[in-house]
């Protein structure tokens, strides 16, 4: 059955009905939770039951599946997912839904699917797809092994998190800080006195921005701003789309949007590549060098990556490059601990605070280069760059070997399927 053509609108996740788009799905079957959202007009009949499976119809990511949980809630699905429901009396929905996560059901996605500007699979051509109906003794020993490793990865990249989500509060303890726990409140008072020489709207008073101001004189540290410690600074641009300017993986320059530059550095899983010589001739001025800090200034606003040792790319117009001097009286500048600062809670308020604009927020020059840095001795910089990239590091590990046990299953699964072919 194919899903919905509802419009997805912001829901509440305590009381409403969840509406299961394609994005919503990882790679691994899991619902992501970062964009929850419910239908504008929720159809019973498109409600999942328990154990129901859920196939992606058509895009980038067709073929990838999704069972249905009852720790998952009520839901309804989207019209881009084909929903199947199986016999229980002859096979195991989740001995189904783990063979769609092994290199053969991967194989046969990538030969069925129409080779157009939008890949699709329909119904008929799931149903198609043969798997072997074992016996239930079988089938459920497999689904126990599959279940078994991805509640293994699931701890391990949980432990993965917590190490990455303690990097925060570890920089803030280093320098002395504590953020305090702000309540939001529609209406407070701003005397004129406070408002000298700044902006009169009522965005940039916020109680948990007035906190930050107090935050920010008592520090203990040097306090700079962020142009002061800059040597050179140059913004990105796009090349056109309907040009021949972009490449593939192999050969192109990768060419950075927002969502390549995170807080844990730069990530390459969803990059666009531009060719060499729009990398080297038209864009010149943004292309990326050694130990430059890569700064989002619109989408996800304050976003900070350090371009690596060896490292050829370029960046977009939602982002700016800089580069930092080396010391500022006397006091020698690590550019990592500068981004980790800028990725810090306070760091995020002290930029988010700067942003302007109605429909397209941003950060402008101006504005980017009057945020306040904090600015211990070097010996402190180093301290804490060390210790955040040892958690990398360490969160890193944990997510290798998650995936390690993942596949080890599917090498043990795919054993177990070999003498039935």
């Amino acid at each position: 059955m194919y899903g919905a053509n509802e419009i997805a609108v912001d829901g509440n996740p305590q009381t409403d009905v969840r509406y299961i788009r394609i994005t919503d799905i990882d790679d691994h079957g899991n619902l992501r939770d970062e964009d929850w959202k419910t239908a504008e007009k929720v159809n019973e009949k498109y409600a999942l039951d328990r154990n129901d499976l859920l196939f992606a119809r058509s895009g980038a990511t067709t073929g990838k599946a999704f069972i249905h949980k009852r720790e998952d809630g009520e839901a309804i699905f989207a019209g881009y997912l084909i929903r199947f429901r199986f016999d229980e009396t002859r096979v195991n929905p989740f001995f189904v839904f783990y063979y769609t996560l092994l290199s053969r059901y991967k194989l046969w996605v990538r030969v069925i699917q129409r080779p157009s500007g939008q890949p699709n699979i329909n119904s008929r051509e799931f149903k198609a797809f043969e798997i072997p109906l074992l016996p239930p003794s079988i089938q459920n020993h497999i689904v126990t092994i599959m279940r078994s490793a991805y509640d293994q990865k699931k701890r391990k990249e949980q432990e993965a998190n917590a190490l990455l989500d303690s990097i925060d509060d570890y920089v803030l303890k280093e320098l002395g800080i504590e953020m305090p726990v702000v309540e939001e409140k529609k209406c407070f008072v701003v005397y004129a006195d406070e408002m000298a020489g700044r902006r009169v709207d009522s965005f940039y008073y916020q109680s948990k921005f007035r906190n930050v101001d107090r935050i920010m004189k008592n520090v203990q540290f040097d306090v700079f701003n962020l142009g002061t410690l800059i040597s050179e600074i140059s913004s990105g641009a796009t090349p056109k789309v309907d040009e021949n300017y972009y490449a593939d993986s192999s050969t192109g320059v990768p060419f950075l949007r927002v969502q390549n530059v995170t807080r844990h550095g730069i990530d390459l899983s969803d990059a666009k590549f531009i060719t060499p010589e729009v990398h080297s001739g038209m864009l010149k001025r943004s292309q990326l060098k050694k130990d430059d800090l890569v700064f989002t200034i619109t989408g996800r606003i304050g976003s900070v990556a350090v371009v690596p040792d060896i490292f050829e790319g370029n960046i977009n117009q939602h982002s700016v490059r800089f580069h930092l001097k080396k010391q500022i009286t006397n006091t020698t500048i690590n550019p990592n601990y500068v981004a980790a600062f800028l990725n810090s809670e306070l760091g995020k308020s002290l930029s988010i605070r700067e942003v302007t604009g109605g429909t397209r927020p941003a950060l402008d020059y101006k504005a980017l280069k009057s945020l306040q840095i904090i600015l211990p001795s070097i010996e402190i910089q180093d301290k804490i760059v060390t210790e955040i990239k040892n958690r990398l590091a360490k969160a890193e590990e944990l997510r290798r070997e998650a995936d390690a046990i993942v596949e080890q299953a599917k090498e043990r699964v795919e054993r177990i399927l070999l003498p039935e072919e």
